[in-house]
């Protein structure tokens, strides 16, 4: 359906641009040089022939397939974002081409002697004899969400090429930021103008989620006394043993290394302390909204314990609120998940639809009024040097989209 080399061409163009985002940035995008691959996509979108293609001040790049079909059909949408976490390197990407995987290690880089090996990456094993896209050892690959934008840009590619398959109106964007949390905050929905969504943002083959946990950011602040440690007897107050006691109080097996499926936890990911102050940063997450919510008492109950016990305002827990399980929004218009299982199982492909243990633009864009399901782009090892990308499980992320269209089309024909 689609040609593997006109793919691979692409997608390694889009992952040699920096798109490293910036979590300590205040700016949209938080980086410029997000705005490279932004306009970029603008002008190839526009010399497809893509409609109403458009690039605001925050670099959000939007763009029309104009209906083919003389009857209603509700207008449809993708998403993806452009630009690469911060976790690790995205600076001189220079992807490997592992034709025909023949199933053992890939030496990623010999001098470092980083190897991609299956014995550890067991997922490996299902691409044999496909093609494969890994990195060279030194930075991330960028798949997480350039293979989403590929697929997209290929399946609107198509679209063009192919007016004999009949669809309606469908609306892509492509986003900054979204590895910071921020990828949906700008996001236009109503000049988006489509009745719903997918972004094309999951890993392997098959994955369609439209759960996803409720997230809280926490910042524990602990105040101490300090006092010089010859004359402290009865005077100092080290503000980071009253830390571990904080730490020692929550559940110790709620934690992310011992959870899973629709398992909540409390994740410290971040502490910074003296004698006078000690601050803790957390992560809160849960499926359920109302464990969610517990989760956020239990911290605020174990703060206001602990000032009792040392009879004095020595923890403030601030909980902020990131962003709410897209489960209840996509629940009432479950055929936008029912459609895009249906196109997976005419492509051949098993569907695999399963609570996603992180967040996703579509969770907040679904809170703003798009429901936006998320479907696999294919890529494994996100964040990382061992990332990598199937070719062919790109190509079946097109096909899906393509026949995400034609079956919204069908049901909605008069």
């Amino acid at each position: 359906m689609t040609d593997k080399n006109n793919i691979i061409d692409r997608f390694i163009s889009y992952v040699k641009i920096d798109t490293q985002s910036d979590e300590s940035s205040n700016s949209t995008p938080s980086t410029e040089k997000q705005w490279d691959l932004a306009k970029k996509l603008t002008e190839e979108l526009r010399e497809m022939g893509m409609q109403e293609v458009s690039i605001d001040e925050n670099a959000y790049v939007m763009a029309t397939l104009p209906s083919n079909v003389d009857f209603d059909v509700p207008v449809i949408g993708f998403v993806a974002h452009f630009d690469t976490t911060p976790d690790f390197s995205g600076t001189n990407v220079n992807p490997q081409i592992v034709e025909d995987y023949d199933g053992k290690d890939i030496v990623l880089n010999k001098e470092k002697n980083i190897i991609l090996s299956p014995d550890y990456f067991e997922d490996l094993l299902e691409y044999k004899g496909q093609t494969l896209i890994t990195t060279d050892g030194t930075t991330l690959l960028g798949a997480d969400d350039k293979a989403g934008i590929t697929e997209i840009m290929e399946a609107m590619q198509y679209f063009i090429a192919h007016p004999e398959v009949k669809h309606g109106k469908i609306r892509v964007c492509f986003t900054p930021d979204e590895e910071i949390g921020r990828g949906a905050h700008k996001f236009d929905v109503k000049k988006f103008g489509a009745e719903w969504a997918y972004t094309m943002d999951g890993s392997q083959v098959g994955e369609l989620e439209y759960e996803n946990f409720n997230a809280a950011g926490v910042v524990v602040t602990v105040t101490g006394k300090s006092v010089h440690p010859g004359y402290a007897k009865g005077k100092m107050i080290n503000s980071m043993y009253i830390a571990q006691d904080f730490i020692n109080s929550l559940p110790r097996l709620e934690t992310p290394e011992h959870t899973e499926g629709r398992e909540g936890f409390f994740h410290l990911n971040g502490i910074k302390g003296d004698v006078e102050e000690t601050k803790l940063n957390y992560i809160i997450r849960d499926h359920d909204r109302q464990h969610f919510e517990a989760r956020k008492e239990v911290m605020k109950k174990l703060g206001a314990e602990i000032c009792k016990q040392y009879d004095r305002d020595c923890v403030t827990v601030e909980i902020k609120d990131q962003y709410f399980n897209m489960k209840e929004k996509v629940e009432p218009v479950m055929h936008i998940v029912d459609i895009a299982e249906e196109a997976m199982e005419r492509v051949d492909i098993t569907p695999l639809i399963k609570p996603i243990r992180g967040g996703t633009d579509g969770a907040q864009l679904s809170f703003m009024g798009l429901p936006c399901p998320n479907i696999f782009a294919g890529g494994h090892n996100f964040h990382g040097k061992y990332e990598y990308v199937p070719v062919e499980s790109m190509q079946k992320a097109v096909e899906v989209i393509v026949k995400i269209a034609e079956i919204t089309a069908e049901k909605f024909r008069k």
